[in-house]
């Protein structure tokens, strides 16, 4: 599979095209955030199908905070927790927490499902560009960089994910 030698792919998600890649190996994650000119230290969102795979990624967290978390997922809302602070400093871009989301986009979470872990998970867009939407138009823009461009239709949401501070409860995006 791409996403197990080090690819990136490309899929549907909730609102836009995104393009993802094993968190764990860093040159796919470097490939990445270069192929769309993305800045290292605005770190990365990792998507799941389920809360079970994010877990070696996270420091223990409050039950009130997992219960908060719980209840939007699987679904459109990416929470920042605190990170394990053995994860990779690529994903967090140098802060003690990660975003993450249990998505529940069925593409999405096959995905996930079928490599056996999460995937980091960024709009498919050049840097300060619109994010792409249909898999002809992730072609046309990066080509044959992308190992695998998924087909399928969007999840039905008008602007990427919601993105919320698990701790203070903030909407950030």
């Amino acid at each position: 599979m791409v996403v197990h030698s080090g690819g990136l792919v490309a899929y549907p998600t909730e609102a836009v095209y995104g393009l993802g890649c094993n968190p764990k190996n860093q040159k796919a994650v470097e490939q990445l955030l270069a192929l769309k000119g993305r800045a290292r230290s605005k770190g990365l969102i990792l998507i799941a199908s389920e809360y079970e795979q994010l877990v070696s990624y996270l420091a223990p967290i409050e039950k009130e905070i997992l219960e908060r978390c719980f209840a939007t997922w699987p679904g459109p809302v990416t929470w920042i927790l605190p990170a394990n602070p053995n994860i990779p400093f690529w994903l967090t871009g140098g802060r003690n927490t990660l975003a993450v989301r249990v998505t529940a986009h069925p593409l999405s979470s096959a995905l996930c499902s079928a490599v056996g872990h999460p995937l980091v998970s960024t709009s498919a867009n050049l840097s300060g560009h619109l994010p792409l939407k249909t898999p002809l138009a992730v072609r046309r823009v990066f080509g044959d960089r992308i190992g695998l461009v998924l087909h399928g239709t969007l999840g039905g949401a008008d602007r990427p994910t919601m993105i919320r501070d698990a701790r203070t409860g903030v909407t950030l995006r």
